[in-house]
């Protein structure tokens, strides 16, 4: 259980800090987020899959602790582009 707990935060802070500079340098907010739905769960997803089953079974075989770094990374997307708009709205330019 401690495993994931440190895994959860670590893909936070990991998407945070990807995300915070991205939306710097980028000048977008919500970037990090369509990155990481577009290109990184699809990544996850085809990394984990077993051609010999069905997609039904596949997709069973996710269990909660499989989703719950996704799930960080996720929210520390989203937490980057949300940080970045205050700051923006609180007259903070980047770049």
């Amino acid at each position: 259980m401690l495993q994931i707990i440190i895994a959860t935060v670590l893909f936070f802070v990991m998407m945070f800090g990807i995300g915070f500079i991205l939306n710097m340098l980028m000048k977008t907010t919500w970037f990090p987020i369509y990155l990481f739905l577009i290109v990184l769960v699809p990544i996850y997803i085809w990394s984990t899959w077993d051609h010999s089953v069905s997609v039904a079974d596949n997709i069973g075989e996710f269990t909660f602790i499989d989703w719950m770094p996704v799930i960080g990374a996720l929210v520390g997307a989203y937490v980057s582009g949300y940080a970045i708009r205050k700051l923006r709205i609180g007259g903070f330019k980047m770049f």
